[in-house]
């Protein structure tokens, strides 16, 4: 039997597991600017350096994952909203999106829109999305992101780097226990219908059309201008789904709602489980069926069905709470091709180094800076620099 203290370590070999991960985020938040003489500025780096270190000393201390992984991800994704919003404010003026910022190419670029943009690009040479190619929220610097995440994470994005996804990840995580005891297996099937649309209808109006009417998301950053009956459509649209789906389903449930049934970027990143190296399984011979991996799984990724083939269906984002949970310790990252029950531990952190890796490089800046924004609005009164 795999008992889960054998993924803890003691606390020198913990320190020694996290030493070289150190050194990466030491290259990685600091990088080529060195540490800032502002201390408005130093401060946050360093408390930032302190956390995701703290965090990852504590996972291999104490052999959990996601009950520290989901510390740094809802951190970096609340902190992403205030610098976001901030930053914004501060180039812009407004958070509204005007025509005249949409024509210079002021529009920031998220994973999501990639889905909308490809088949577009293809048929028309034509990138659909008025957005910069190079610079902050780029097109290039965002696709080159998400490739690496994909080939190294698979829909492990969902959970270690996508700064949406925290948002409905703390939410759910507000009540110790469920309201909404069940949701029907067929809405899990939703995010394909939506990925279907998104994809048909942008390439049939050359627009992104998940931008455009779908995305909860823009309720918490950049939104339309509401100038016509049709903004405000839109936005209407946009704050129901985000209440709804991001707030409200998530704490009743304590699912991550919007990711699991309606996120078109979360069904296809579903695909490339198929083609990642990492994923969870389950020792039959260890798992004694108390259902407590399916109950606590945050995106119905696992079911009678799959418990009982040993591992998860492929909406699994790879977070790691039902390994953090299993009480018989039958949960396990595995790496694909080799002996299922084979070093656990071994296949856990050969996940762990790059997974975590991502989460600082996507979320570290983001952290200092909304840090710093909060400094700024403690010290000056304003978030933004004048």
């Amino acid at each position: 039997m795999i008992a889960a203290s054998t993924l803890s370590k003691s606390w020198g070999k913990a320190a020694l597991w996290s030493l070289p991960m150190l050194a990466l985020s030491l290259v990685m938040l600091i990088g080529q600017n060195g540490i800032p003489k502002n201390p408005l500025r130093a401060i946050p780096l360093f408390c930032t350096l302190v956390l995701v270190n703290s965090l990852f000393y504590r996972m291999m201390r104490t052999g959990k994952t996601d009950r520290y992984r989901a510390v740094f991800f809802i951190t970096m994704s609340v902190l992403f909203v205030i610098s976001f919003l901030a930053h914004f404010q501060e180039e812009r003026g407004s958070m509204a999106l005007t025509a005249g910022e949409a024509i210079k190419g002021r529009t920031p670029f998220c994973h999501i829109v990639i889905l909308q943009t490809a088949i577009p690009a293809v048929l028309s040479r034509t990138i659909i999305f008025p957005g910069t190619i190079l610079g902050s929220y780029s097109i290039a610097s965002m696709v080159v992101l998400w490739l690496g995440a994909t080939l190294a994470l698979g829909r492990g994005f969902c959970s270690w780097g996508c700064f949406f996804g925290g948002l409905d990840d703390g939410f759910s995580r507000l009540r110790r226990k469920s309201w909404v005891k069940k949701i029907a297996d067929r809405w899990t099937y939703m995010p394909y219908a939506v990925l279907g649309i998104v994809v048909v209808m942008s390439a049939a109006l050359l627009e992104p059309f998940y931008c455009e009417w779908l995305c909860p998301f823009k309720t918490v950053t950049e939104y339309f201008e509401v100038n016509s009956f049709q903004r405000l459509l839109q936005a209407i649209i946009f704050v129901s789904l985000f209440v709804g789906l991001v707030v409200v389903l998530p704490i009743l449930s304590r699912r991550r709602t919007q990711c699991s049934l309606f996120c078109p970027m979360g069904a296809f990143q579903s695909f490339t489980n198929k083609v990642n190296p990492f994923e969870i399984r389950i020792a039959r011979d260890q798992c004694t069926e108390c259902g407590k991996c399916i109950r606590e799984c945050p995106t119905f990724s696992l079911d009678d069905k799959s418990v009982g083939l040993g591992r998860t269906r492929m909406s699994c984002v790879k977070c790691g709470r039902c390994v953090d949970g299993c009480p018989a310790g039958a949960a396990n990252f595995h790496i694909k091709g080799t002996v299922p029950e084979s070093k656990p531990a071994r296949a856990r952190w050969m996940f762990l180094y790059p997974a975590y890796l991502f989460l600082i490089v996507f979320g570290g800046g983001m952290i200092q800076d909304g840090l710093y924004r909060i400094l700024l609005l403690a010290t000056t009164g304003s978030m933004i620099v004048r």
